[in-house]
């Protein structure tokens, strides 16, 4: 039981970032636990994906320190900018987006989790660029976004 999460993470790595429910089945099979346990455990947590995500997956958190240091200002952006909101996905399959609990940054508030970085004290404005950057095929994470 204790080898589920990381297990499942693995997984959802090596299936294009999302848990099918072949990939429950086998999960269950391999840890000798019902399929009902594991899709519990994929349900539950925000960070396993259960249908295929954009390209760019960005993961707001919202929680109190983000909260209050502005996530609703960045949903709003996000929801403005790519036509989406908490859930779905752009038509072009380019973006999805997730409203999420806590990443672990209270300290470095607002901030979301997009290709597995994370991006902190976030402003619309650098939000704004990153996504720019992501819709012209430019790697955000090689500019200075602190300028």
């Amino acid at each position: 039981m204790a080898a589920c999460i990381p297990v499942l993470h693995l997984c959802q790595e090596a299936n294009k970032n999302w848990i099918s429910d072949e990939v429950i089945e086998f999960v269950a099979r391999k840890l000798d636990l019902s399929a009902a346990h594991v899709k519990g455990v994929v349900t539950f947590y925000t960070l396993f994906n259960q249908e295929p995500p954009g390209k760019h997956q960005l993961w707001v958190c919202r929680t109190l320190s983000c909260a209050m240091r502005g996530c609703d200002d960045l949903q709003g952006t996000i929801e403005r900018k790519l036509g989406i909101g908490p859930g779905e996905k752009t038509p072009d399959g380019k973006f999805s987006f997730e409203l999420v609990e806590c990443l672990g940054s209270c300290g470095t508030a607002p901030m979301m989790r997009m290709n597995n970085r994370y991006w902190e004290n976030l402003s619309v404005e650098k939000l704004e660029r990153i996504i720019d950057a992501c819709r012209e095929g430019r790697d955000p994470s090689s500019e200075d976004f602190n300028r």
